[in-house]
């Protein structure tokens, strides 16, 4: 663990930021997770690469860390060596922030003596934490903890993570962006038949709760491209029909209270529903309904104005 406080101004827009970078060894999974009082963070601070790792470069950010750590990672440099690689010729290196980790994971983190207070980082087994203009060290503290007691996938921590730092106080001067994005060979939309490994990837630029936007996408991006449903979260058709009736006619779909189940018009309504939303994939035949699918839609209907 390591962290900084420090003050200082700088000529340069700076993205105050606070990012978590990460990485599951077992799955493959490569991450980093961004909120930040700047516009389109998720356009600077995240990189990541399957097979080698993630970084992020933030502060007054140095784009070129991004793609120069990893192609030092991939030549089996290990994240303090790229670093010191990094910054070692920076004439602006006091005003950078950088976390790394890699495909063992590995990490290591950088903190300029003149990022804005409060700036720092820690680190641990498999991720970085780091930010800069804080609210207090307790935001990257809470960030850690988070991820170390989020159960599920690298996904989940992440978001996890980010969103206890936010709800510590975050960046000091506001909220604007955030963005998640995890690497997995064969993942996302496509699988291996595409081969590009998106496993998720979503941005927020510019909003008045970020992160809380950015759980509100993932939740359909996960319901939508993810393959994550527990088998025990299912619900039997015939015991919540007429709760999916009542859902469906408020969203429009259907017109009368069905008179059973089996009423044809009603399976005609939901199927319409889920093929608005993209949920083909969750289709069963089975006369079941996967847990996430029915809350979906019964909290939909319940939001409708």
């Amino acid at each position: 663990m390591y962290i900084r406080n420090y003050t200082a101004q700088s000529e340069y827009p700076i993205i105050a930021t606070f990012s978590i970078v990460a990485v599951d060894v077992d799955k493959g999974d490569y991450g980093v997770a961004v909120a930040s009082k700047f516009i389109a963070a998720g356009h600077v601070v995240p990189w990541a690469k399957i097979n080698v790792g993630a970084v992020a470069t933030q502060a007054w950010a140095n784009v070129r860390f991004g793609p120069r750590a990893l192609y030092h990672l991939a030549r089996g440099l290990s994240p303090n060596e790229v670093i010191r690689k990094l910054v070692s010729n920076d004439p602006k290196k006091e005003h950078r922030q950088i976390g790394i980790v890699d495909r063992k994971g590995e990490s290591a983190a950088y903190t300029g003596k003149e990022c804005i207070e409060w700036a720092g980082h820690i680190t641990g087994e498999g991720y970085s934490v780091q930010g800069n203009i804080l609210a207090g060290e307790h935001v990257l503290e809470s960030m850690a903890k988070a991820f170390e007691t989020t159960k599920g996938e690298l996904v989940d921590k992440l978001i996890a993570s980010l969103k206890a730092g936010d709800l510590s106080g975050g960046d000091r001067r506001g909220k604007q962006s955030a963005a998640v994005i995890v690497l997995r060979k064969c993942g996302g939309y496509g699988g291996c038949s595409e081969g590009v490994g998106r496993y998720v990837d979503i941005r927020v630029d510019d909003h008045v709760e970020p992160v809380k936007e950015l759980e509100r996408i993932f939740r359909i991006w996960d319901l939508t491209l993810l393959s994550r449903d527990d088998p025990s979260d299912v619900v039997e058709w015939s015991d919540v029909w007429k709760d999916i009736a009542r859902a469906l006619i408020r969203l429009g779909y259907l017109d009368r209270e069905p008179d059973s189940y089996n009423d044809p018009e009603l399976k005609e309504a939901f199927r319409r529903w889920v093929g608005v939303n993209n949920f083909e994939n969750k289709l069963r035949k089975d006369n079941k309904i996967w847990g996430s699918i029915y809350k979906y839609l019964i909290e939909s209907a319940m939001s409708k104005k």
